[in-house]
């Protein structure tokens, strides 16, 4: 019976509980409709403001960023930084790196990225220490003394000092080593009285002879032990040269099996211990090209970033910078003057009366100043009293009247029954083949046959070196000095002359002793004074028609940051300050700002 009672009691309670869950679950059913979901059409004005700032909030970030963006371009500017490797494409061949031995372009080019010399020219083409860190001369202008900078190093870790110095110049004045340049070291004696000190004894005094003094220095622990009649053929001279200048070699390779298609790859990196610091670029390739059109399908291509060798403008594609560097050189039309027609005074003044320098220089694509003596304008010693006289057609055919030269029905001048006819021998370029037409032109005015002769690279330094012409229209390296004493003495004539450079075969005992006169005497003011007879001379002589500076034409597919030069002494001399040369561009904040 009491079971019965408590089953009766728990079911009561059970009930009563369901009914209390259910009324429970019944009441929070009815508040949450009435408190929450009755309520959410009372959210749709506060969902509004949210959305509306929200919104709000990232148009101002929308904002903010774009106005950082176009901000960054007033803080932050493209600005040259280190590194990259440049691609230089050359004419020419590689055969020497060697500094006693380099000539040619390419040669010279790889030579003065791996040599260092004790003086190097800087972008003002100014003679300044490279190596050395300073220089003097004694009162007698006979004795050179140099200090080397502390510390210099090969490219192979080991040191450089005087003896370096020494044994190479003592190499170029050794017979059997057969250097170009043997007959300028001549009689000079070389001493390293200590490590840091080198002593050039001169003969006689000269002052143009720390112009000589740029060309590299060879390592003596590496070649002492080598005979001077090998030096040429060694592979140090190639593939394996050690010098101390900004880059070091590290590969040289070749293709192509013709002319044609050979091409030569020198693969150059900074050396980081060099004297001025490490390169700003991390490396240069140089590409030597037999073929120009090939090198310029290259260059238009983008394979390589410059070209370096032509002397006219090639048609290239899309935008090339094309630097225009003055040659402290001369274009000039030189006239062999022991030419039977030549040796005439009278006939060398009709031609320089004839020659209209201004319509030759007007018709050149670049910006460049007449030569008008043998010395360059603003050259030391340079006197425009002593400038070849102007164009004067009718004074050219009086001369020539007075001279007997007469004027015959075809328009051509005759004398004792010959043509006053004359072969010009040139350079087969474009610059030079338009100014030969010019003068074509001029000289016909006043009865001159001209015949036109171009040559290739190869029969015009024939040519040159054996005197092979009447007239030639040639180019010569004049340089910062103005020691010109190779081109105009008359010991430079001999035919036993290892340059033979006096290629008018000028000949005057006065021009001779002023020039002696000039390149011996230390002070600038001085040298200038006695520079003067020379000038005097050859002006009345007119052993040549000076005609205009050449330029160096250096094209590039990118800038280069560093490469300004003002005027260069030779095509290799860009890398005056190849050091700082720059080619990559990134985003640096400007601290001004």
């Amino acid at each position: 019976m009491a079971s019965k009672d408590y089953k009766k009691v728990f079911k009561k309670k059970y009930v009563k509980g369901i009914n209390q869950f259910e009324q429970l679950t019944d009441d929070t059913t009815a508040k949450f409709e009435k408190n929450f979901i009755k309520r959410l059409n009372k959210l749709e004005p506060v969902w509004k403001f949210v959305t509306t700032w929200l919104a709000g909030a990232l148009l101002v970030i929308f904002f903010v960023l774009v106005q950082i963006i176009h901000l960054s371009v007033y803080f932050q500017t493209n600005q040259f930084v280190p590194g990259g490797k440049l691609k230089e494409g050359i004419l020419g061949s590689y055969s020497n790196s060697n500094p006693i031995y380099a000539s040619t372009p390419v040669d010279s080019s790889v030579s003065n990225l791996v040599f260092a010399g004790l003086l190097k020219n800087d972008n003002s083409n100014h003679l300044v220490p490279s190596m050395a860190s300073s220089y003097s001369v004694d009162q007698t202008g006979r004795i050179y003394t140099f200090k080397l900078r502390p510390n210099l190093k090969w490219q192979d870790g080991k040191p450089l000092t005087s003896s370096d110095v020494a044994f190479t110049f003592n190499l170029i004045q050794s017979p059997d080593a057969q250097s170009p340049l043997f007959t300028s070291w001549k009689g000079i004696a070389i001493s390293a009285p200590d490590t840091n000190t080198v002593v050039f004894n001169l003969p006689t005094p000269l002052s143009s002879f720390p112009n000589s003094l740029t060309m590299g220095i060879l390592p003596k622990h590496i070649l002492s032990n080598i005979s001077p009649a090998n030096m040429r053929t060694i592979d140090f001279d190639t593939v394996s040269p050690i010098g101390s200048g900004p880059f070091s070699l590290v590969a040289v390779r070749s293709q192509g099996n013709t002319p044609d298609t050979a091409q030569q790859t020198i693969e150059l990196k900074a050396f980081k211990n060099y004297w001025q610091g490490t390169a700003k670029l991390d490396g240069i390739t140089i590409e030597a090209f037999h073929n120009k059109s090939m090198m310029i399908s290259t260059f238009n291509s983008k394979k390589i970033d410059t070209m370096s060798g032509l002397v006219d403008l090639p048609v290239t594609g899309g935008s090339v910078r094309a630097l225009s560097i003055p040659l402290t050189a001369a274009n000039m039309i030189f006239l062999k003057t022991t030419d039977p027609i030549l040796s005439d005074l009278n006939v060398r003044k009709a031609l320089l009366a004839a020659t209209n320098k201004n319509q030759i220089v007007q018709a050149l694509n670049y910006e460049t100043k007449i030569v008008d003596e043998p010395l360059l304008k603003g050259q030391l010693a340079y006197d425009a009293k002593y400038s070849q006289s102007g164009y004067d057609p009718a004074s050219a055919e009086s001369i020539l009247n007075a001279d007997g030269w007469i004027k015959a029905s075809d328009g051509i001048r005759y004398k004792s029954g010959k043509p006053l006819s004359i072969i010009l021998s040139s350079p087969d370029s474009a610059e030079a083949l338009e100014t030969d037409n010019l003068l074509k032109t001029q000289w016909k005015k006043i009865g001159i046959d001209l015949r036109i002769n171009a040559l290739s690279d190869s029969d015009l330094k024939y040519a040159v070196s054996y005197h092979n012409y009447q007239a030639l229209q040639y180019g010569i390296s004049v340089g910062v000095d103005p020691d010109v004493y190779a081109y105009w003495d008359s010991s430079q004539t001999d035919p036993r002359s290892p340059f033979r450079l006096n290629l008018s075969e000028y000949s005057s005992k006065t021009a001779d002793e002023s020039l002696q006169a000039g390149r011996t005497r230390l002070d600038p003011a001085l040298r200038a004074i006695k520079y003067q007879q020379f000038l005097s001379a050859w002006q009345s002589d007119v052993p040549a028609i000076g005609l205009y500076q050449p330029r160096y034409l250096y094209l590039s597919n990118l800038e280069i940051s560093g490469l300004n030069p003002t005027a260069v002494n030779s095509d290799s001399d860009r890398y005056n300050n190849v050091v700082n040369w720059e080619i990559r561009q990134a985003k640096v904040t400007n601290p001004k700002k």
